[in-house]
């Protein structure tokens, strides 16, 4: 019989590639999300006693998914009030996806989890929870809330998806487009929370980093002729090439221009640039195509004063015409002033400084604090970094803007 410790890692694998496939194909045959869900643990808790008698099946998804789809029907089956629920799935017929292999399991329960009619924080959390089998504890933690608010949030968005009868079921095609796009910005916002994360002691989140990739990816398996997909998960992949190097061996915060480039993941720039060239042949450049051509940029560059800052700012220069977002502004400005000098950069930052968008942005002051620096406007440097640091909630950030703080008050 196998190891405990190989069952376990087995059983650990299997949640991480199938989880989102056992519970969306329980939700497809018992139409109740919370009973799929329940059913999908069940069978995960059973793989952990009965693996170690008769070995790691050579499908695991496959058992799962038959222990945890019989467990559902041997509910429904105990169920003397079954007609009289509201099932929390409508299935409405299950209407086919608009493409080929748009009709999977899987991706049913991510556009489930992404319905419009949901808030963009139960969204994200529904996704994490249901699609990436994160706990409760987990999600709750990925969004700096408590476990029990957390819970409540996840309980409110499964009664919104009975109430409102959303149907659980991929998006007709006309209305592919809008949805994609909703679906997309919660992953981006999964990845974001990963790559810098906004309290606590860790500049990363390698747990939301990997779950956010996971998703890119299966997006991208499960609609390879989407342009934006393909995009997002280029800029996905090549932000994350660089997270080895951006802290030092002691823990310190390193900027692009400080980071040692042969830490950089090759691979990962590889398939992310073969990935944006995929989309671009596709479609027009849309904001994560040129999102990932910058990352790109930066990705091709041997070293911090070979880059190309020119096209840097033609590439901002496209997004804040196609994405107008004050964030954008700020890093074309930043850009301008890496390109023209500290004086260019500053003048460019002076109209966001009025932005509502931005007035608890950590990253308007820390910029405007480091062209004064490169300026020697010592005074104006200081205060600038000092309103950073009131509007910074991550240790290793704040750690950085003390230490620059210092030298520029020395």
């Amino acid at each position: 019989s196998p190891e405990p410790a190989a069952v376990a890692s087995a059983v650990a694998l299997a949640h991480r590639r199938e989880w989102a496939q056992v519970l969306a194909t329980t939700a497809q045959a018992c139409g109740d999300l919370d009973l799929a869900e329940e059913s999908a643990q069940e069978a995960f808790a059973q793989a952990l006693v009965v693996w170690p008698r008769t070995g790691v099946p050579d499908r695991p998804g496959a058992w799962l998914t038959q222990v945890a789809r019989n467990r559902a029907r041997d509910e429904l089956r105990r169920r003397s009030a079954l007609r009289r629920r509201l099932p929390l799935l409508v299935t409405d017929g299950f209407a086919v996806g608009p493409e080929a292999g748009l009709d999977d399991d899987r991706l049913r329960l991510i556009f489930t989890c992404c319905h419009p009619a949901l808030s963009r924080e139960a969204q994200a959390a529904l996704t994490l929870r249901l699609v990436c089998g994160l706990s409760t504890p987990e999600v709750a933690r990925a969004f700096l809330v408590s476990e029990p608010t957390m819970a409540a949030r996840l309980t409110r968005a499964k009664k919104k998806i009975a109430t409102a009868r959303i149907p659980y079921r991929a998006p007709s095609p006309d209305q592919l487009g809008e949805r994609v796009g909703v679906v997309l910005e919660v992953v981006q916002l999964i990845f974001t929370t990963g790559h810098t994360s906004p309290d606590g002691p860790r500049l990363l989140r390698h747990d939301l980093l990997d779950r956010a990739l996971d998703l890119g990816r299966l997006l991208h398996l499960l609609m390879p002729g989407d342009a934006a997909v393909s995009a997002s998960l280029a800029l996905m992949l090549l932000v994350s090439a660089r997270s080895s190097a951006r802290l030092s061996p002691s823990g310190r915060l390193l900027l692009l221009s400080e980071q040692d480039r042969s830490q950089w993941d090759t691979a990962s720039i590889e398939q992310g640039i073969a990935l944006l060239v995929e989309s671009l042949r596709r479609d027009a450049p849309g904001r994560y195509a040129l999102q990932a051509a910058i990352a790109a940029v930066h990705a091709e560059a041997p070293s911090w004063p070979s880059t190309d800052w020119s096209e840097i700012v033609r590439l901002y220069d496209l997004l804040l015409a196609q994405w107008p977002s004050p964030v954008v502004a700020l890093n074309r400005a930043v850009a301008l002033g890496m390109r023209d000098g500290a004086v260019v950069g500053l003048s460019a930052l002076e109209p966001l400084s009025t932005e509502p968008a931005l007035a608890t942005y950590p990253y308007l002051s820390a910029s405007r604090a480091d062209f004064l620096r490169q300026l020697g406007r010592w005074t104006e440097a200081a205060s600038a970094y000092e309103e950073a640091l009131a509007l910074t909630s991550n240790d290793v950030e704040r750690d950085f803007l003390l230490s620059r703080l210092a030298s520029v008050r020395r």
